[in-house]
């Protein structure tokens, strides 16, 4: 038994040798004995069946092309986006006060100047009553004052008089010092009674400038209680209902505008400088309605995220039949290149991780990188071929540059 195992494994010992040592000298004995015809005695050999059969060897890798031609394609730069509403305000409350007025529900049109909330007034007209009472006093002042600015002016000029007199006669010895003295003292303290005067005609003006100042803030006061529609537009939300308690910054209600609606999109950096001003821009929304405008806005300061650009196109909306929010698919006409269109599944990666597809030249296979333009029902649009260029459409995934290809050509619209 034991004799029986070492026999069986020196035989494998020898099978291994030859299969892994002497494997090439092995296939040639096998192909040898096994492409052995059996040629009879009336057959005969000639130069010209040899080189039929040598033609009829496959010369490469088996693949299909197509030859494609390069076309001149609309360079719209295409976005992704959305709709917005042209403008829209929150209105939120100034004071504090109560809801006195019946509220109004979503979806009401309302037009540049209605009234939507009323709050309370409570003490604040009293208050502006008194304002102005106050103010009535102050403008009654004045005049007063100014009679009393004249009768001391009038005063000054009476001891300034008597003072010169008072000197003269005190020079020709017919008056003594202390009437000259009195005199004087009369003089300045009617100087000093101006000065009062002037004061006080100048306190009954300031007076009145108070009491106008609390005029109007009593005024504003009161013009708060009131909110106005700042613009014709959609109610989106009801207005503040009847009763509730309004603080400062309460919410009254919110205004949408969709007479003219914006497109927003955001345009890639390497897009950025083909969308200009006034651009004509399609775009077609989820529902399937497509809708022209025009380029309006496009950002200088890039998303320090996504490093795009904002784009706003303007669409007129004159049935507001489209709704702030819409996904929109918009397309930005620009100038036109020349690019190929090819199936989607033309399309590969080389080694290095870079977008192309591989092309016949002499009957080799090459890799071409290119770059995506647009992407539609119909195929692919890409640039970075030459003008006509033999594209692989199939197995182009099991060869690699250099690699000699048998090529069969299908039509482009296959």
């Amino acid at each position: 038994m034991r004799l029986f195992s070492v026999i069986t494994a020196i035989l494998v010992v020898a099978v291994l040798y030859f299969v892994v040592l002497e494997r090439d000298a092995l296939f040639e004995f096998a192909g040898a004995e096994a492409s052995a015809p059996a040629i009879s005695d009336d057959a005969e050999t000639t130069p010209d069946a040899t080189k039929t059969s040598a033609d009829a060897l496959p010369q490469g890798v088996s693949v299909v092309a197509m030859q494609s031609t390069a076309q001149t394609v609309n360079g719209a730069v295409v976005l992704r986006g959305n709709t917005e509403a042209s403008r829209q305000v929150e209105l939120r409350a100034e004071t504090i006060g109560r809801i006195i007025s019946t509220p109004t529900r979503r979806g009401a049109m309302v037009s540049e100047g209605d009234l939507l909330c009323v709050l309370d007034p409570g003490t604040r007209q009293i208050a502006l009553v008194e304002t102005q009472a106050r103010l009535r006093e102050a403008v009654t002042r004045v005049p007063e004052a100014e009679a009393r600015l004249l009768e001391a002016r009038a005063r000054s000029v009476e001891a300034e008089i008597n003072e010169r007199a008072a000197s003269r006669l005190s020079e020709g010895g017919f008056a003594t010092d202390t009437r000259v003295a009195q005199t004087k003292a009369s003089m300045e303290a009617a100087r000093a009674g101006v000065q009062a005067a002037n004061s006080g005609v100048e306190s009954a003006k300031s007076g009145i400038q108070a009491a106008e100042a609390s005029v109007a803030a009593a005024e504003n006061e009161l013009s708060k209680l009131e909110i106005r529609a700042p613009f014709s537009g959609i109610l989106e939300s009801d207005t503040a209902e009847l009763g509730t308690l309004m603080q400062t910054g309460g919410l009254c209600a919110t205004i949408i505008q969709l007479e003219t609606i914006k497109l927003v999109g955001f345009v890639p950096e390497t897009l950025v400088d083909r969308v200009e001003i006034g651009a004509t821009a399609n775009a077609r929304l989820s529902s399937g309605r497509e809708v022209t405008g025009q380029v309006t806005f496009i950002s200088r300061a890039a998303d320090p995220t996504t490093r795009t650009f904002r784009v706003d196109v303007d669409v007129a909306n004159d049935d507001l039949a489209i709704r702030d929010g819409q996904t929109a698919e918009i397309a930005i006409q620009s100038d036109g290149q020349m690019a190929h269109i090819l199936p989607q599944s033309a399309l590969t990666l080389n080694d290095d991780g870079d977008l192309g597809v591989r092309i016949v030249q002499d009957n080799k296979a090459v890799f071409n990188e290119i770059a995506v333009i647009r992407d539609t029902p119909d195929g692919i649009w890409v640039s970075g071929l030459d003008d006509v260029a033999d594209v692989i459409v199939t197995g182009q995934e099991y060869v690699t540059d250099g690699v000699a290809v048998a090529t069969t050509y299908r039509e482009a619209s296959q």
